[in-house]
């Protein structure tokens, strides 16, 4: 039986930086740790890796590891990549699911777009608040570069 998938999750943000700042956030693993995972594996081009290693919240700060791959990127633009989690209980697995980020200048720095699709129904309001915090995370870390 085929698992339902959800509408697409999408999360805005405005960050006081230039998009090729803020890019590099997405590309860079020194920068990505700052603020998204906490160990990143990126070849940043079409086909190269997209691997990260996140820390759950909880008392047993359970580590989860992201296997994706880069789709497209368009520095300073957009970058897409492919989502889902290795392991016996991951919700969504390896390819599962693709993320989408695009970049746009607006008067006071970047308007950041995140279009995460193919979320199975039942990891929608884990990723939903994740993507939430992390995002704050993510204009906290750009701030601090």
């Amino acid at each position: 039986m085929p698992t339902e998938t959800a509408e697409p999750l999408i999360r805005e943000i405005d960050i006081d930086a230039a998009p090729e700042t803020v890019f590099e956030f997405f590309t860079d693993p020194a920068k990505l740790t700052r603020w998204l995972a906490v160990e990143a594996t990126l070849d940043p081009r079409p086909g190269g890796v997209c691997h990260q290693v996140h820390e759950g919240a909880g008392p047993e700060h359970r580590r989860f590891s992201m296997e994706g791959e880069f789709v497209e990127v368009d520095a300073p633009k957009r970058v897409v990549f492919t989502w889902g989690f290795s392991g016996p209980d991951a919700v969504v697995r390896p390819g599962g699911s693709t993320v989408e980020v695009t970049l746009s200048p607006i008067d006071t720095g970047t308007r950041v777009r995140l279009v995460h699709r193919g979320l199975p129904a039942a990891a929608v309001a884990d990723h939903s608040g994740g993507w939430t915090m992390m995002l704050a995370r993510l204009a906290e870390a750009v701030q601090g570069a």
